[in-house]
């Protein structure tokens, strides 16, 4: 392959990524509106997947020509599908919802870390007071709780009072 196919190959590819590109968002936006705010929501890791792999898909139609846009779009609507079903099911269902989704950890309570929990949530030190400092703190002692969300955020909660 030479480095002027690299750069151009002909019209065809772009009017074809043009055209399914519109209507592949076109469609994926729709899609979202009819499923609800939950399906890009990102309240823990199940979501953020989902996420990804619309992304992902979207990417693919628009730039595989292998990919009709009929195909993807039955691989968004099957996401998307997916993704109210786990989070239907999950909403009635505690035991599903243990399944697919993390329940939010301790990191520090009352100054002190936890030392246990930070070892199983693969959290250094470094990185809390990273999240300490971000959220205006700067001492530990200046914190009630930290807590590593079912999303990879970590929240502080500073003690009120001396």
């Amino acid at each position: 392959m030479d480095w002027k196919s690299m750069v151009f190959q002909d019209w065809q590819g772009i009017v074809r990524t043009l055209l399914v590109g519109v209507l592949a968002y076109v469609t994926l936006v729709l899609f979202l509106r009819i499923s609800g705010k939950r399906t890009l929501a990102k309240l823990n890791a199940f979501d953020l997947v989902v996420t990804v792999a619309l992304g992902s898909t979207l990417s693919a139609i628009l730039l595989q020509e292998s990919i009709a846009l009929a195909e993807g779009t039955v691989a968004l609507a099957l996401l998307i599908g997916m993704q109210f079903l786990v989070t239907f099911t999950s909403v009635r269902w505690k035991a599903f919802a243990h399944v697919v989704r993390s329940e939010p950890a301790l990191l520090m309570r009352h100054g002190e870390f936890c030392e246990g929990t930070m070892r199983s949530e693969r959290v250094t030190r470094d990185e809390a007071m990273s999240a300490l400092r971000s959220s205006g703190g700067q001492d530990p002692s200046q914190v009630e709780a930290m807590v590593l969300e079912s999303d990879g955020t970590i929240s502080v909660v500073f003690r009120t009072g001396p």
